[in-house]
């Protein structure tokens, strides 16, 4: 009985590490474009993490490091949620 519940125990433990490494592991083209972009950010984890979460839903990052967001058209309508209604709109993506 000892052995089965330690079987168990290991294996799950293999999922979930490999579960929550693909769960955090970004895309290299993301992770690649989004240092582009952040390259001058005064807050520079912020914006890593807000970009690259527009980029994996968007699949597309703009040129440069600010502007240019006529170039992906998801990205730039992103906004941050519970902004909708009558309130001010703010961007979710950098």
């Amino acid at each position: 009985m000892k052995l089965l519940t330690a079987t168990i125990t290991l294996l799950l433990l293999l999922f979930t590490s490999s579960y929550l490494q693909a769960a955090m592991a970004g895309s290299a083209f993301c992770e690649s474009k989004c240092k582009v972009r952040c390259a001058k950010a005064g807050v520079m984890d912020r914006c890593l993490n807000y970009c690259g979460m527009c980029c994996e839903e968007c699949k597309c990052v703009p040129s440069g490091t600010y502007g240019n967001k006529d170039e992906c058209p998801c990205y730039r309508d992103k906004v941050a949620k519970g902004q909708q209604g009558g309130k001010k709109m703010k961007p979710k993506c950098p």
